[in-house]
Protein backbone atom coordinates (compact mmCIF):
# COMPACT_ATOMS: atom_id res chain seq x y z
CA UNK A 1 0.00 0.00 0.00
CA UNK A 2 1.11 3.47 -0.77
CA UNK A 3 0.00 6.87 0.16
CA UNK A 4 -1.14 7.78 -3.22
CA UNK A 5 -5.04 8.00 -3.34
CA UNK A 6 -6.75 5.02 -4.97
CA UNK A 7 -8.98 6.13 -8.13
CA UNK A 8 -11.45 3.58 -7.77
CA UNK A 9 -14.14 3.34 -5.32
CA UNK A 10 -14.93 -0.68 -3.99
CA UNK A 11 -16.65 -0.04 -1.12
CA UNK A 12 -20.10 2.29 -2.44
CA UNK A 13 -23.31 2.03 -0.34
CA UNK A 14 -21.54 -0.64 2.27
CA UNK A 15 -24.23 -3.44 4.31
CA UNK A 16 -26.83 -0.67 4.32
CA UNK A 17 -27.83 0.96 0.91
CA UNK A 18 -29.52 4.22 0.75
CA UNK A 19 -33.58 3.93 0.53
CA UNK A 20 -34.75 4.30 -2.82
CA UNK A 21 -37.71 5.76 -2.25
CA UNK A 22 -39.42 5.13 -5.84
CA UNK A 23 -42.61 6.54 -6.79
CA UNK A 24 -45.63 4.58 -5.59
CA UNK A 25 -43.37 2.66 -2.86
CA UNK A 26 -42.11 0.43 -5.84
CA UNK A 27 -39.93 -2.87 -4.77
CA UNK A 28 -37.76 -2.14 -7.67
CA UNK A 29 -37.05 -0.05 -10.30
CA UNK A 30 -36.70 -1.42 -14.29
CA UNK A 31 -35.83 0.29 -16.76
CA UNK A 32 -35.28 -0.99 -20.61
CA UNK A 33 -32.97 0.19 -23.21
CA UNK A 34 -32.51 -0.42 -26.83
CA UNK A 35 -29.35 0.53 -28.22
CA UNK A 36 -30.01 2.19 -31.89
CA UNK A 37 -26.15 1.44 -33.59
CA UNK A 38 -26.87 0.23 -36.21
CA UNK A 39 -25.62 2.92 -39.29
CA UNK A 40 -22.92 4.14 -37.16
CA UNK A 41 -20.61 1.25 -37.09
CA UNK A 42 -17.68 0.79 -38.33
CA UNK A 43 -17.34 1.20 -41.73
CA UNK A 44 -14.95 2.34 -44.67
CA UNK A 45 -18.07 3.73 -46.22
CA UNK A 46 -18.01 5.88 -42.75
CA UNK A 47 -14.43 7.27 -43.09
CA UNK A 48 -13.09 4.37 -40.67
CA UNK A 49 -9.84 2.11 -41.40
CA UNK A 50 -12.17 -1.20 -41.07
CA UNK A 51 -15.25 -3.16 -41.28
CA UNK A 52 -17.36 -3.92 -38.10
CA UNK A 53 -16.78 -6.84 -35.92
CA UNK A 54 -18.38 -6.18 -32.44
CA UNK A 55 -21.66 -7.87 -31.32
CA UNK A 56 -23.71 -9.90 -34.79
CA UNK A 57 -24.24 -13.62 -35.45
CA UNK A 58 -20.96 -14.26 -37.04
CA UNK A 59 -18.28 -16.14 -34.86
CA UNK A 60 -14.99 -14.93 -34.49
CA UNK A 61 -15.59 -11.91 -36.90
CA UNK A 62 -12.75 -9.86 -37.12
CA UNK A 63 -11.40 -6.63 -38.59
CA UNK A 64 -11.17 -6.18 -42.63
CA UNK A 65 -8.83 -3.37 -42.99
CA UNK A 66 -9.85 -1.25 -45.98
CA UNK A 67 -12.61 -3.93 -47.26
CA UNK A 68 -16.33 -3.72 -46.19
CA UNK A 69 -17.79 -6.72 -44.74
CA UNK A 70 -21.16 -6.95 -46.50
CA UNK A 71 -22.19 -9.91 -44.21
CA UNK A 72 -21.64 -7.75 -41.23
CA UNK A 73 -23.19 -4.85 -42.71
CA UNK A 74 -26.29 -6.88 -43.68
CA UNK A 75 -26.94 -7.88 -39.97
CA UNK A 76 -26.41 -4.44 -38.97
CA UNK A 77 -29.08 -3.33 -41.87
CA UNK A 78 -31.51 -5.76 -40.15
CA UNK A 79 -31.17 -4.18 -36.86
CA UNK A 80 -32.54 -0.68 -38.74
CA UNK A 81 -35.01 -2.37 -41.06
CA UNK A 82 -36.86 -4.90 -39.54
CA UNK A 83 -35.37 -5.75 -35.42
CA UNK A 84 -36.07 -1.89 -34.66
CA UNK A 85 -39.66 -2.07 -35.37
CA UNK A 86 -40.01 -5.28 -34.26
CA UNK A 87 -38.85 -3.96 -30.90
CA UNK A 88 -40.70 -0.75 -31.32
CA UNK A 89 -43.90 -2.27 -31.45
CA UNK A 90 -43.32 -4.49 -29.02
CA UNK A 91 -43.22 -1.47 -26.31
CA UNK A 92 -45.29 0.81 -27.55
CA UNK A 93 -48.74 -1.26 -27.78
CA UNK A 94 -48.05 -2.08 -23.79
CA UNK A 95 -47.01 1.62 -23.37
CA UNK A 96 -43.61 0.61 -21.73
CA UNK A 97 -41.45 3.53 -21.02
CA UNK A 98 -37.89 3.54 -23.39
CA UNK A 99 -34.62 4.66 -22.69
CA UNK A 100 -32.97 5.12 -26.57
CA UNK A 101 -29.06 4.78 -26.43
CA UNK A 102 -28.74 6.36 -29.81
CA UNK A 103 -25.70 6.75 -31.78
CA UNK A 104 -25.93 10.31 -33.51
CA UNK A 105 -24.80 9.00 -36.91
CA UNK A 106 -26.71 6.06 -36.75
CA UNK A 107 -29.83 8.14 -36.13
CA UNK A 108 -29.40 10.39 -38.74
CA UNK A 109 -29.85 7.56 -40.87
CA UNK A 110 -32.96 6.76 -40.05
CA UNK A 111 -35.57 9.65 -39.82
CA UNK A 112 -38.51 7.18 -39.38
CA UNK A 113 -37.17 5.45 -36.45
CA UNK A 114 -36.39 8.99 -34.62
CA UNK A 115 -40.01 10.32 -35.31
CA UNK A 116 -41.05 6.38 -34.13
CA UNK A 117 -38.98 7.08 -31.21
CA UNK A 118 -40.33 10.69 -29.90
CA UNK A 119 -44.07 9.46 -31.05
CA UNK A 120 -44.07 7.44 -28.49
CA UNK A 121 -42.22 9.39 -25.89
CA UNK A 122 -38.87 7.74 -25.45
CA UNK A 123 -36.08 9.57 -23.91
CA UNK A 124 -33.16 9.44 -26.48
CA UNK A 125 -29.91 9.83 -24.21
CA UNK A 126 -26.50 9.75 -26.78
CA UNK A 127 -24.75 6.63 -27.36
CA UNK A 128 -21.75 9.19 -29.07
CA UNK A 129 -20.68 9.92 -32.49
CA UNK A 130 -19.79 6.63 -33.98
CA UNK A 131 -20.29 3.33 -32.72
CA UNK A 132 -16.40 2.49 -32.34
CA UNK A 133 -14.29 1.58 -30.04
CA UNK A 134 -12.70 4.79 -28.00
CA UNK A 135 -9.92 2.97 -26.07
CA UNK A 136 -7.46 4.46 -28.27
CA UNK A 137 -8.83 7.91 -29.10
CA UNK A 138 -7.31 10.85 -27.58
CA UNK A 139 -8.93 13.00 -24.86
CA UNK A 140 -9.24 16.03 -27.29
CA UNK A 141 -10.85 13.89 -29.87
CA UNK A 142 -13.34 12.09 -28.46
CA UNK A 143 -14.14 15.28 -26.25
CA UNK A 144 -15.07 16.46 -29.80
CA UNK A 145 -16.58 13.65 -30.86
CA UNK A 146 -18.83 14.24 -27.73
CA UNK A 147 -19.54 17.72 -29.11
CA UNK A 148 -20.75 16.56 -32.19
CA UNK A 149 -23.15 13.71 -31.06
CA UNK A 150 -24.67 16.35 -29.21
CA UNK A 151 -25.18 18.61 -31.67
CA UNK A 152 -26.24 16.58 -34.34
CA UNK A 153 -29.09 14.87 -31.93
CA UNK A 154 -30.20 18.41 -30.95
CA UNK A 155 -30.48 19.20 -34.83
CA UNK A 156 -32.27 15.63 -34.94
CA UNK A 157 -34.54 15.88 -32.45
CA UNK A 158 -35.29 19.28 -31.04
CA UNK A 159 -33.79 18.86 -28.16
CA UNK A 160 -30.35 17.80 -26.29
CA UNK A 161 -29.58 14.51 -24.77
CA UNK A 162 -29.84 14.72 -21.15
CA UNK A 163 -27.91 11.01 -20.78
CA UNK A 164 -24.67 9.76 -22.07
CA UNK A 165 -23.42 6.39 -22.86
CA UNK A 166 -20.59 5.70 -24.50
CA UNK A 167 -20.56 2.34 -24.61
CA UNK A 168 -17.04 1.47 -26.19
CA UNK A 169 -15.72 3.56 -23.71
CA UNK A 170 -11.94 5.12 -22.66
CA UNK A 171 -10.24 6.03 -19.15
CA UNK A 172 -11.37 9.63 -20.24
CA UNK A 173 -14.90 9.08 -20.90
CA UNK A 174 -16.32 9.87 -17.87
CA UNK A 175 -14.36 12.80 -16.93
CA UNK A 176 -14.96 14.26 -20.36
CA UNK A 177 -18.90 13.47 -20.00
CA UNK A 178 -18.84 15.30 -16.35
CA UNK A 179 -16.67 18.45 -17.92
CA UNK A 180 -19.33 19.35 -20.62
CA UNK A 181 -21.53 20.30 -17.98
CA UNK A 182 -24.48 18.84 -20.22
CA UNK A 183 -25.72 15.68 -19.19
CA UNK A 184 -28.44 15.04 -15.89
CA UNK A 185 -26.46 11.21 -15.74
CA UNK A 186 -23.73 9.59 -16.95
CA UNK A 187 -24.15 5.59 -17.87
CA UNK A 188 -20.45 4.42 -18.49
CA UNK A 189 -20.33 2.60 -15.12
CA UNK A 190 -21.89 -1.29 -14.06
CA UNK A 191 -20.81 -0.53 -10.91
CA UNK A 192 -24.02 -1.08 -8.11
CA UNK A 193 -27.43 -1.60 -8.58
CA UNK A 194 -28.78 2.19 -7.70
CA UNK A 195 -27.38 5.54 -9.25
CA UNK A 196 -24.65 7.22 -7.28
CA UNK A 197 -22.66 10.47 -7.37
CA UNK A 198 -19.59 10.93 -8.69
CA UNK A 199 -17.04 13.85 -7.28
CA UNK A 200 -16.48 15.93 -10.90
CA UNK A 201 -14.14 19.39 -10.89
CA UNK A 202 -17.65 20.98 -11.68
CA UNK A 203 -19.21 19.26 -8.74
CA UNK A 204 -21.43 16.37 -8.17
CA UNK A 205 -22.36 14.04 -11.45
CA UNK A 206 -25.02 11.58 -11.22
CA UNK A 207 -24.18 7.93 -12.39
CA UNK A 208 -27.14 5.79 -13.54
CA UNK A 209 -25.32 2.28 -13.77
CA UNK A 210 -26.03 0.06 -17.22
CA UNK A 211 -25.94 -3.66 -17.36
CA UNK A 212 -23.86 -6.22 -19.46
CA UNK A 213 -25.42 -9.33 -17.62
CA UNK A 214 -29.24 -8.52 -18.35
CA UNK A 215 -28.01 -7.76 -22.04
CA UNK A 216 -28.85 -9.13 -25.18
CA UNK A 217 -25.24 -8.66 -26.07
CA UNK A 218 -24.43 -12.47 -24.48
CA UNK A 219 -26.63 -13.62 -27.50
CA UNK A 220 -23.39 -12.58 -29.73
CA UNK A 221 -21.51 -15.72 -30.13
CA UNK A 222 -19.58 -17.37 -27.44
CA UNK A 223 -20.95 -15.12 -24.43
CA UNK A 224 -23.63 -16.64 -23.07
CA UNK A 225 -27.29 -17.10 -24.19
CA UNK A 226 -28.27 -19.32 -26.93
CA UNK A 227 -32.36 -19.43 -26.76
CA UNK A 228 -34.57 -16.96 -25.56
CA UNK A 229 -35.71 -19.26 -22.71
CA UNK A 230 -31.85 -18.68 -21.23
CA UNK A 231 -32.40 -14.76 -21.54
CA UNK A 232 -36.23 -15.27 -20.27
CA UNK A 233 -34.85 -17.27 -17.02
CA UNK A 234 -31.72 -14.69 -16.47
CA UNK A 235 -34.14 -11.77 -16.57
CA UNK A 236 -36.73 -13.19 -14.59
CA UNK A 237 -34.39 -14.42 -11.90
CA UNK A 238 -32.47 -11.06 -11.56
CA UNK A 239 -36.29 -9.07 -11.46
CA UNK A 240 -37.21 -11.66 -8.34
CA UNK A 241 -33.51 -11.23 -6.10
CA UNK A 242 -34.22 -7.37 -6.54
CA UNK A 243 -38.25 -7.49 -6.04
CA UNK A 244 -37.92 -9.94 -2.93
CA UNK A 245 -34.53 -7.49 -1.55
CA UNK A 246 -36.87 -4.51 -2.44
CA UNK A 247 -39.22 -5.61 0.88
CA UNK A 248 -36.49 -3.50 2.54
CA UNK A 249 -33.96 -2.23 -0.09
CA UNK A 250 -35.43 -1.40 -3.43
CA UNK A 251 -32.87 -1.57 -6.28
CA UNK A 252 -32.67 -0.74 -9.71
CA UNK A 253 -33.09 -3.34 -12.51
CA UNK A 254 -31.72 -2.14 -16.21
CA UNK A 255 -32.18 -4.39 -19.31
CA UNK A 256 -29.99 -3.97 -22.38
CA UNK A 257 -31.53 -4.67 -26.15
CA UNK A 258 -30.40 -4.06 -29.60
CA UNK A 259 -32.59 -3.93 -32.67
CA UNK A 260 -29.84 -6.58 -34.70
CA UNK A 261 -30.18 -9.02 -31.51
CA UNK A 262 -33.55 -9.14 -29.49
CA UNK A 263 -35.14 -7.46 -32.24
CA UNK A 264 -35.00 -11.09 -33.95
CA UNK A 265 -38.06 -13.34 -34.11
CA UNK A 266 -37.22 -15.79 -31.67
CA UNK A 267 -35.36 -13.07 -29.04
CA UNK A 268 -38.19 -11.04 -28.87
CA UNK A 269 -39.97 -13.85 -27.84
CA UNK A 270 -38.29 -13.72 -24.88
CA UNK A 271 -38.91 -9.97 -24.31
CA UNK A 272 -42.02 -10.28 -24.59
CA UNK A 273 -42.78 -12.57 -22.06
CA UNK A 274 -40.62 -10.84 -19.46
CA UNK A 275 -42.80 -7.73 -20.37
CA UNK A 276 -45.75 -9.90 -19.47
CA UNK A 277 -44.21 -10.91 -16.37
CA UNK A 278 -42.84 -7.41 -15.08
CA UNK A 279 -46.39 -6.07 -15.71
CA UNK A 280 -48.49 -9.16 -13.62
CA UNK A 281 -46.72 -7.59 -10.11
CA UNK A 282 -47.72 -4.87 -8.10
CA UNK A 283 -45.25 -1.67 -6.56
CA UNK A 284 -42.80 -1.95 -9.91
CA UNK A 285 -41.27 1.26 -11.06
CA UNK A 286 -40.61 1.40 -15.27
CA UNK A 287 -39.36 4.25 -16.26
CA UNK A 288 -36.62 5.98 -18.52
CA UNK A 289 -32.88 6.46 -17.08
CA UNK A 290 -33.82 10.29 -17.05
CA UNK A 291 -36.83 9.47 -14.87
CA UNK A 292 -34.72 7.18 -12.32
CA UNK A 293 -31.85 10.32 -12.56
CA UNK A 294 -34.84 12.97 -12.23
CA UNK A 295 -36.11 10.94 -8.80
CA UNK A 296 -32.65 10.70 -7.43
CA UNK A 297 -31.95 13.92 -7.71
CA UNK A 298 -34.82 14.84 -6.13
CA UNK A 299 -34.55 12.81 -3.10
CA UNK A 300 -31.18 11.73 -2.19
CA UNK A 301 -28.29 15.09 -2.55
CA UNK A 302 -25.16 14.10 -2.95
CA UNK A 303 -22.62 14.69 0.54
CA UNK A 304 -22.64 17.93 1.32
CA UNK A 305 -26.06 18.72 -0.53
CA UNK A 306 -26.56 21.25 -3.86
CA UNK A 307 -24.18 24.13 -3.00
CA UNK A 308 -25.02 26.59 -6.18
CA UNK A 309 -21.25 27.56 -6.95
CA UNK A 310 -20.50 23.62 -7.15
CA UNK A 311 -22.60 22.41 -9.21
CA UNK A 312 -22.14 21.41 -13.30
CA UNK A 313 -24.76 23.66 -15.62
CA UNK A 314 -27.23 20.60 -15.84
CA UNK A 315 -27.62 19.43 -12.04
CA UNK A 316 -28.18 23.06 -11.22
CA UNK A 317 -31.01 23.66 -13.76
CA UNK A 318 -32.58 20.43 -12.46
CA UNK A 319 -32.85 21.47 -8.95
CA UNK A 320 -33.21 25.11 -9.44
CA UNK A 321 -35.13 25.54 -12.80
CA UNK A 322 -38.31 24.85 -11.46
CA UNK A 323 -37.80 28.12 -9.32
CA UNK A 324 -39.42 30.19 -11.53
CA UNK A 325 -42.70 28.37 -13.13
CA UNK A 326 -41.78 27.09 -16.34
CA UNK A 327 -38.86 28.39 -17.07
CA UNK A 328 -35.69 26.79 -16.67
CA UNK A 329 -33.96 29.07 -18.68
CA UNK A 330 -33.60 31.57 -16.17
CA UNK A 331 -31.78 29.38 -14.04
CA UNK A 332 -29.26 28.43 -17.15
CA UNK A 333 -28.74 31.91 -17.39
CA UNK A 334 -27.60 32.70 -13.83
CA UNK A 335 -25.29 29.53 -13.90
CA UNK A 336 -24.18 30.96 -17.02
CA UNK A 337 -23.21 34.50 -15.25
CA UNK A 338 -21.38 32.69 -12.76
CA UNK A 339 -22.10 31.59 -9.47
CA UNK A 340 -19.92 31.36 -6.20
CA UNK A 341 -19.92 31.41 -2.38
CA UNK A 342 -22.17 34.59 -2.26
CA UNK A 343 -24.66 32.06 -3.73
CA UNK A 344 -24.72 29.34 -1.10
CA UNK A 345 -27.51 31.01 0.80
CA UNK A 346 -31.62 31.22 -0.29
CA UNK A 347 -31.13 35.15 -0.51
CA UNK A 348 -28.07 35.22 -2.20
CA UNK A 349 -29.17 32.31 -5.23
CA UNK A 350 -32.96 34.02 -5.10
CA UNK A 351 -30.73 37.79 -6.02
CA UNK A 352 -28.68 36.31 -8.93
CA UNK A 353 -31.81 34.13 -10.03
CA UNK A 354 -34.12 37.74 -9.91
CA UNK A 355 -30.30 39.38 -11.94
CA UNK A 356 -31.07 36.56 -15.06
CA UNK A 357 -34.76 36.97 -14.80
CA UNK A 358 -34.24 40.77 -15.20
CA UNK A 359 -31.97 40.67 -18.15
CA UNK A 360 -34.55 38.92 -20.33
CA UNK A 361 -36.07 40.86 -23.20
CA UNK A 362 -39.46 42.37 -22.62
CA UNK A 363 -40.90 39.59 -24.69
CA UNK A 364 -39.62 36.87 -22.77
CA UNK A 365 -40.45 38.73 -19.65
CA UNK A 366 -43.87 38.55 -20.87
CA UNK A 367 -43.96 34.76 -21.59
CA UNK A 368 -42.64 34.05 -17.80
CA UNK A 369 -46.05 36.02 -16.83
CA UNK A 370 -47.92 33.76 -18.86
CA UNK A 371 -46.35 31.31 -17.64
CA UNK A 372 -48.05 30.87 -14.37
CA UNK A 373 -51.21 29.70 -13.57
CA UNK A 374 -54.38 31.42 -12.84
CA UNK A 375 -55.30 31.45 -8.66
CA UNK A 376 -58.18 28.75 -8.15
CA UNK A 377 -58.06 28.36 -12.34
CA UNK A 378 -58.86 25.71 -14.26
CA UNK A 379 -55.74 24.04 -13.64
CA UNK A 380 -56.19 23.64 -9.95
CA UNK A 381 -59.48 22.52 -10.32
CA UNK A 382 -58.04 19.88 -13.04
CA UNK A 383 -55.09 19.07 -10.80
CA UNK A 384 -52.25 20.48 -13.54
CA UNK A 385 -50.75 22.94 -11.01
CA UNK A 386 -46.81 22.29 -10.71
CA UNK A 387 -45.75 21.02 -6.85
CA UNK A 388 -44.44 24.07 -5.86
CA UNK A 389 -48.02 25.88 -7.29
CA UNK A 390 -50.06 23.70 -6.03
CA UNK A 391 -48.56 23.63 -2.26
CA UNK A 392 -48.65 27.23 -2.18
CA UNK A 393 -51.89 27.62 -3.82
CA UNK A 394 -53.07 24.98 -1.10
CA UNK A 395 -51.06 27.26 1.35
CA UNK A 396 -53.81 30.26 1.19
CA UNK A 397 -56.61 27.79 1.19
CA UNK A 398 -57.16 28.21 -2.41
CA UNK A 399 -57.96 24.23 -2.28
CA UNK A 400 -60.99 24.51 0.08
CA UNK A 401 -63.11 27.53 -2.02
CA UNK A 402 -66.67 27.41 -1.25
CA UNK A 403 -69.46 27.49 -4.32
CA UNK A 404 -69.28 31.14 -3.78
CA UNK A 405 -65.62 32.03 -3.77
CA UNK A 406 -65.10 29.75 -6.53
CA UNK A 407 -67.59 31.85 -8.60
CA UNK A 408 -65.42 35.26 -7.20
CA UNK A 409 -62.43 33.89 -7.81
CA UNK A 410 -63.52 33.00 -11.50
CA UNK A 411 -65.09 36.61 -12.12
CA UNK A 412 -62.07 37.81 -11.03
CA UNK A 413 -59.65 35.80 -13.06
CA UNK A 414 -61.63 36.85 -16.26
CA UNK A 415 -62.16 40.75 -15.36
CA UNK A 416 -58.40 40.45 -14.70
CA UNK A 417 -57.25 38.70 -18.19
CA UNK A 418 -60.07 40.38 -20.24
CA UNK A 419 -58.23 43.86 -18.90
CA UNK A 420 -54.11 42.88 -18.71
CA UNK A 421 -54.53 39.48 -21.45
CA UNK A 422 -52.29 37.41 -18.80
CA UNK A 423 -53.05 35.87 -15.35
CA UNK A 424 -53.18 37.12 -11.84
CA UNK A 425 -49.43 36.43 -10.17
CA UNK A 426 -49.21 37.00 -6.64
CA UNK A 427 -46.81 35.49 -3.81
CA UNK A 428 -49.87 33.56 -1.91
CA UNK A 429 -47.19 32.02 0.54
CA UNK A 430 -48.47 33.31 3.92
CA UNK A 431 -51.83 35.16 3.13
CA UNK A 432 -55.18 34.25 3.34
CA UNK A 433 -58.07 34.06 0.62
CA UNK A 434 -59.33 37.84 2.06
CA UNK A 435 -55.42 39.25 1.45
CA UNK A 436 -56.15 37.72 -2.31
CA UNK A 437 -59.53 38.96 -2.91
CA UNK A 438 -58.50 42.58 -1.65
CA UNK A 439 -55.50 42.21 -3.83
CA UNK A 440 -57.31 41.66 -7.03
CA UNK A 441 -59.80 44.39 -6.45
CA UNK A 442 -56.86 46.93 -5.75
CA UNK A 443 -54.80 45.81 -8.67
CA UNK A 444 -57.69 46.11 -11.35
CA UNK A 445 -57.36 49.67 -11.05
CA UNK A 446 -53.46 49.34 -12.46
CA UNK A 447 -52.18 50.41 -15.51
CA UNK A 448 -51.05 47.89 -18.28
CA UNK A 449 -47.42 49.03 -17.58
CA UNK A 450 -48.05 49.42 -14.02
CA UNK A 451 -49.73 45.69 -13.81
CA UNK A 452 -47.21 43.86 -15.54
CA UNK A 453 -43.88 45.51 -13.69
CA UNK A 454 -46.12 44.54 -10.04
CA UNK A 455 -45.97 40.94 -11.60
CA UNK A 456 -42.95 40.69 -12.53
CA UNK A 457 -42.27 41.86 -8.88
CA UNK A 458 -44.02 38.90 -7.38
CA UNK A 459 -42.50 36.52 -9.57
CA UNK A 460 -39.33 37.04 -7.88
CA UNK A 461 -40.91 37.37 -4.73
CA UNK A 462 -42.30 34.01 -5.31
CA UNK A 463 -38.89 32.64 -6.50
CA UNK A 464 -37.31 34.16 -3.50
CA UNK A 465 -39.65 32.57 -0.97
CA UNK A 466 -39.34 28.98 -2.81
CA UNK A 467 -35.94 28.53 -2.09
CA UNK A 468 -36.39 30.15 1.42
CA UNK A 469 -39.21 26.89 2.25
CA UNK A 470 -36.88 24.90 0.83
CA UNK A 471 -33.57 25.66 1.31
CA UNK A 472 -32.67 23.44 4.01
CA UNK A 473 -33.69 20.33 2.29
CA UNK A 474 -31.90 21.57 -0.85
CA UNK A 475 -28.25 21.88 1.69
CA UNK A 476 -29.61 18.32 3.52
CA UNK A 477 -26.87 15.87 2.88
CA UNK A 478 -28.17 12.70 1.11
CA UNK A 479 -28.07 9.43 2.16
CA UNK A 480 -26.24 8.60 -1.16
CA UNK A 481 -22.38 7.93 -0.54
CA UNK A 482 -20.14 10.49 -3.17
CA UNK A 483 -18.15 7.87 -5.63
Amino acid sequence: MTDVPYPRDLVGYGRLPPLAKWPGEARIAVQFVINYEEGGERNILHGDATSEAFLSEIPGAELWPGERHMNMESIYEYGARAGFWRLWRLFSERKVPVTVFGVATALERNPEAVAAMQESGWEIATHGLKWIDYRHVAAPEERQHIARAIALQTKLTGTRPLGFYQGRSSVNTLDLGAAEQGFVYLADAYADDLPYWMEAPHGPQLIVPYTLDANDMRFAPGSGFTEGDQFFTYLKDSFDTLYEEGATHPKMLSIGLHCRLAGRPGRSAAVKRFLDYVASHARVYVATRLDIARHWIATHPPRGGYRPGHMPRALFVEVFGGVYEHSPHIAEAAHRAGLGHDQHTAAGLADALARAAAAMTSAQKRALILAHPDLAGKLAAAGDLTPQSGEEQASAGLDRLTPDERARFAALNQAYRDKFAMPFVMAVRGVNKADILAAFEQRLSHSPVEEQARALAEIDRIARLRLETHWATLQSDGDARQA
